[in-house]
């Protein structure tokens, strides 16, 4: 599915705390066809404004957590594709396209006497730039990646912060995560109802402005301690 060629709006989840310094490149670079949704988990900076000004469409996330951020863009969003990506600029819209094809493709596979099966598309991070993967958050991302492997028969390397799907059926799969462990509740039940899962790599960079989370020792420790509740909880 080509977005722009093809004439679909495809809305675009940025879960976004404090990320008035980030916004402006971000938005400046979503391709045409694709309509940024700029969730507002109570930032206590000029987001809201920032994004309001330069044509996103923004979204109160009140209640605090990354999973709660999400939520609430996928049940504000009205396409039936989506995208879901950090709103820090460490990832480049313009790079959504290249997601959105995998996911056709990830569709048109399945043989004729086959029901098409659900698919999500992730973006496998390459890293670009001084500092913009940490040791530590790559150490955790790995290990998680292979926690999950192991526990829901996939091969991936990366649980990407970009990702696509369509919308329904995300709903569907019932992620009650509200924190950090969310993405990985996604792939995890995506993988344990049979969905098709790819990765294709994106460039990652240094982030603009102050991490809250892989960026700081403290915040990857959270996000793999939501994350490892997450796998001994979800049940197959």
């Amino acid at each position: 599915m080509n977005a722009s060629s093809a004439g679909h709006v495809i809305d675009v989840v940025l879960p976004c705390l404090n990320e008035a310094e980030a916004l402006p490149w971000v938005l400046s670079r979503m391709p045409a066809g694709f309509r940024a949704l700029v969730v507002d988990n109570a930032s206590t900076d000029e987001s809201a404004r920032v994004a309001a000004d330069r044509g996103a469409e923004v979204v109160a996330a009140p209640t605090r957590g990354f999973g709660a951020a999400c939520h609430a863009g996928l049940l504000a969003a009205r396409s039936e594709v989506v995208c879901v990506m950090d709103a820090d600029a460490s990832l480049d819209p313009a790079e959504l396209s290249r997601l959105v094809g995998a996911l056709d493709g990830l569709q048109s596979v399945s043989k004729a006497e086959e029901p098409v099966r659900p698919g999500l598309v992730l973006g496998r991070r390459r890293p670009v730039g001084r500092g913009a993967w940490p040791p530590h958050a790559r150490l955790g991302n790995a290990v998680l990646a292979r926690s999950l492997n192991r526990r829901a028969g996939t091969r991936l390397h990366d649980l990407g912060p970009m990702r696509a799907a369509r919308r329904a059926e995300l709903l569907a799969l019932g992620v009650a995560d509200r924190r950090f462990g969310y993405p990985l509740e996604m792939v995890l039940r995506a993988a344990r109802a049979g969905w098709r899962i790819a990765e294709v790599e994106v460039a990652y960079r240094p982030r603009t402005g102050t991490s809250k989370v892989t960026g700081t020792l403290g915040g990857t420790v959270r996000a793999v301690r939501d994350m490892r509740r997450v796998l001994l909880e979800v049940t197959p």
